[in-house]
C-alpha cells in the first residue's frame, strides 16, 4: 500500500521556492566595486595612462599593452580610434614614430566613492592636449571605464 500526497499539500510548496530570489551569476562573476581607501592613489594610472594613450594613437606602442587597466569598451572604442589613426597616416605616407611630449597639469575630482574623473594635459611640440579619463574600483583595482583625448 502506498501513500500519494495530495496536489494541494505540494503546490504551495512549488509556490514558495519560486517566490525566493533567483542569484545570477553576474552577482559573483562580474566586477565588483572596491572602495576607495582599498585602492592604490590613482594619480600615477592615470599619468601612465594618458602617456600609453597618446602613444597607442601615434602608432608607438601597441593597444594590447593597456588591455588590463580598461574595459571592454573602451577597450573597443580605442581600437576604432587606433584604426583610423593608422589609416589616416597610411594615407598621409607618415611613419609611425615616438611622440616627444611632456605631462602638464593632472586635475582629480571623485564624485563617488570608488569613482575618480581626471584630466591630463599633454604637452607636444605643437600643441596640448587633454586626456580625459574615468576610473572605477573594481575587483581591487582601478580599471578606466570611459577615455576621452580632446
Amino acid at each position: 500500500m502506498s501513500i500519494a500526497l495530495p496536489t494541494q499539500i505540494a503546490e504551495p510548496a512549488k509556490a514558495a521556492i519560486s517566490n525566493t530570489r533567483r542569484v545570477r551569476d553576474d552577482d559573483y562573476f562580474s566586477f565588483q566595486p572596491t572602495s576607495h581607501q582599498k585602492l592604490p592613489s590613482p594619480v600615477p594610472l592615470l599619468e601612465n595612462l594618458a602617456r600609453c594613450i597618446i602613444e597607442i594613437l601615434s602608432g608607438a606602442r601597441d593597444l594590447e599593452q593597456i588591455s588590463r587597466w580598461v574595459t571592454d569598451d573602451v577597450y573597443r572604442h580605442l581600437l576604432r580610434r587606433v584604426v583610423l589613426a593608422s589609416r589616416a597616416r597610411q594615407v598621409k605616407g607618415i611613419v609611425p614614430a615616438r611622440p616627444a611630449f611632456s605631462i602638464g597639469s593632472i586635475s582629480i575630482c571623485e564624485p563617488r566613492d570608488g569613482i575618480v574623473e581626471g584630466v591630463v594635459i599633454i604637452r607636444g611640440r605643437a600643441r596640448a592636449r587633454a586626456v580625459a579619463l574615468r576610473l572605477e574600483g573594481l575587483d581591487n583595482r582601478w580599471r578606466a571605464t570611459a577615455i576621452n583625448v580632446l
